[in-house]
């Protein structure tokens, strides 16, 4: 495994025990945190400390016994794994769900906080020229996008996705809860009849140009209609966040295609932008970031980037926050996890409708 010189040491200063924790209490820890991560009600100003049950069950302990606890909130310091993390078996990959996830279970100041994930092939493209993309990335990245979904409000994508894969966007292959559906389809061009207009898996709304909504017209299959103002490229971005806001819909995870999540990005409406990049060579096609050039390089965008290893493929997560500084160690930091998928976990008859 390949480890920058600010990870390893970020490891060998950690206590041995971290190195323990199972990757199934982990994740109940991080469903947990971001939970409250989105619960108004909860004070930042106090110390919390969460524990897993033999059941499996998070639960809160007194802050004062730490050394009870497997996670911990400090005011101004954030999450960080407690005394009794040791307990727990299984370390290394237990660790990299945490120092993945983790990041995305702070608290967001702003009225929404929104992370955009593209796959990719090694030279660019997100898709063939005909809109195939079945399976650019592999098994570890898909799981990667369910665990994603579990930790949102909402998971959005544009009209061509919906077109090309017809996905269900739920989170089947992790435990956790399904986001609310978000498609964006300014022309309403989609039919009703698209399966997740219809599975009734999860709640879903359509966003179009409030124009082309008839009146007393409240849905479309079974999804919510939401009636958006258009502008020249598309829907109005700030009226579209409040909209979804409104329904308390304040993370949201953006799957594609590649003009959805460019579109947020050149707006400036993203927070993270995760970039999967695959040992494929596609060679032509549909490309993944399409962005107005830049004439000098000391122009370009280049946020803090934290590195992580998903079988073949490798995950570039981009911080684009205002308040994130970004710093020499951020930057080159390389953390590996191996939250590797088997074909046994998944199988290859739901590998045809992973999406």
């Amino acid at each position: 495994m390949i480890r920058s010189e600010s990870t390893q040491r970020e490891r060998s200063g950690s206590p041995s025990h971290e190195r323990g924790i199972n990757a199934a209490c982990a994740w109940s820890l991080i469903l947990s945190a971001a939970r409250l991560a989105r619960n108004a009600a909860w004070s930042l100003e106090h110390p919390l400390a969460l524990t897993t049950g033999p059941d499996g069950r998070v639960s809160p302990v007194d802050p004062e016994h730490r050394s009870q606890a497997e996670l911990v909130w400090l005011p101004h310091a954030g999450w960080r794994l407690g005394d009794r993390a040791g307990d727990c078996h299984g370390g290394d990959q237990a660790r990299a769900l945490f120092d993945l996830y983790l990041p995305l279970c702070r608290p967001h100041p702003g009225p929404a906080e929104v992370i955009a994930h593209l796959g990719q092939s090694i030279d660019g493209y997100i898709a063939t020229a005909d809109g195939d993309a079945r399976f650019v990335t592999g098994e570890a990245n898909i799981r990667h996008l369910h665990r994603m979904r579990a930790l949102s409000d909402g998971v959005l994508v544009g009209a061509e996705t919906v077109a090309a894969d017809d996905p269900r966007l739920t989170t089947r292959l992790v435990p956790g809860p399904n986001a609310v559906r978000v498609v964006l389809d300014p022309r309403r061009r989609l039919s009703c009849e698209r399966y997740l207009f219809n599975d009734g898996e999860a709640e879903t709304l359509l966003c179009c140009d409030r124009a082309r909504i008839r009146p007393g017209e409240k849905h479309h299959g079974q999804a919510e209609l939401i009636g958006v103002p258009a502008v020249s490229d598309g829907l109005d971005l700030g009226a579209l966040l409040d909209a979804l806001a409104e329904r308390g819909l304040h993370r949201i995870f953006i799957e594609g295609g590649g003009a959805t999540v460019s579109r947020f990005l050149q707006a400036g409406r993203l927070s993270r932008l995760q970039i999967a990049v695959a040992p494929l060579v596609i060679g032509s096609g549909r490309p993944g970031v399409r962005l107005p050039p830049t004439e000098r390089l000391a122009d370009a965008l280049r946020p803090a980037t934290r590195i992580f290893r998903m079988g073949e493929d490798v995950l570039y997560d981009f911080d684009l926050s205002a308040e994130s500084p970004r710093t020499a160690s951020e930057h080159c930091a390389d953390v590996i996890p191996q939250n590797t998928i088997s074909e046994n976990a998944i199988g290859r008859a739901e590998l045809s409708r992973i999406r």
